[in-house]
C-alpha cells in the first residue's frame, strides 16, 4: 500500500455552545478525508471550546482548509488554523501533579511559577471550580500532566511543591503516570 506524506494542521475554535458541534466539525474533517489525531473539548460558561489536531495528505488539508469559511458559519464557531508537524514523543518523564483545595486566588499562578523556574514543561493542564459536599464551600480542582527532564530528580520537585501546598493549604500530589 502506498502512503502519503502526512501534514498536520491545529484547528482551535470558540462559539456559543449547543447540541451536535463535535459530530458537524468532526464530519467535516472526515470528509476532507483527513484523521482527528488528538484533541482537547469544553464547555466553559456557555461557550464551546476546542483544540484539536488533524492530519492528512496535503493536497487533504487543503481541501478542509478551503472549507473554513463556509464551517465557521455554518457552525456559528470563530475558527483558526495553524499549520504543525507531527505528535512528538514525550522527552522527559510523565508526572501527574494532582490537588484539590478551597479555591483561593493565585493557586494555578504558584504552581506554574515553579514549573517554569524549574524548566519543566507542562504537557496537559485541566481546573475546574465545584462546590464541596455538604457545605458549598467552593472548590479547586486542578490536574497537571509534566514532562520532567531527566536530568531533574523529582525529590526536588516534591520538596518545592509541598513548599506551595503548606504556603497556601493545598491538598496536593505528585505521582509517576
Amino acid at each position: 500500500m502506498y502512503f502519503m506524506k502526512s501534514e498536520y494542521l491545529v484547528i482551535s475554535a470558540l462559539g456559543h455552545d449547543r447540541v451536535g458541534l463535535v459530530d458537524a466539525l468532526a464530519a467535516k474533517v472526515t470528509k476532507a478525508n483527513c484523521n482527528i489525531e488528538e484533541s482537547k473539548m469544553a464547555v466553559l460558561g456557555g461557550e464551546f471550546a476546542v483544540i484539536m489536531l488533524i492530519s492528512g495528505p496535503a493536497g487533504q488539508i487543503d481541501v478542509f482548509k478551503g472549507q473554513v469559511a463556509a464551517l465557521s458559519d455554518e457552525l456559528g464557531l470563530h475558527l483558526e488554523l495553524r499549520a504543525t508537524q507531527a505528535p512528538r514523543g514525550g522527552t522527559g518523564r510523565p508526572y501527574l501533579i494532582e490537588s484539590v483545595s478551597l479555591d483561593t486566588p493565585g493557586i494555578l499562578h504558584s504552581i506554574t511559577t515553579v514549573l517554569r523556574q524549574e524548566g519543566i514543561n507542562i504537557e496537559d493542564l485541566e481546573t475546574e471550580t465545584c462546590a464541596a459536599p455538604w457545605t458549598g464551600a467552593p472548590m479547586f480542582l486542578m490536574k497537571i500532566r509534566i514532562s520532567l527532564p531527566a536530568d531533574k530528580p523529582v525529590a526536588n520537585l516534591r520538596q518545592r511543591i509541598e513548599k506551595v501546598a503548606l504556603e497556601q493549604d493545598l491538598d496536593i500530589k505528585i505521582g509517576a503516570v
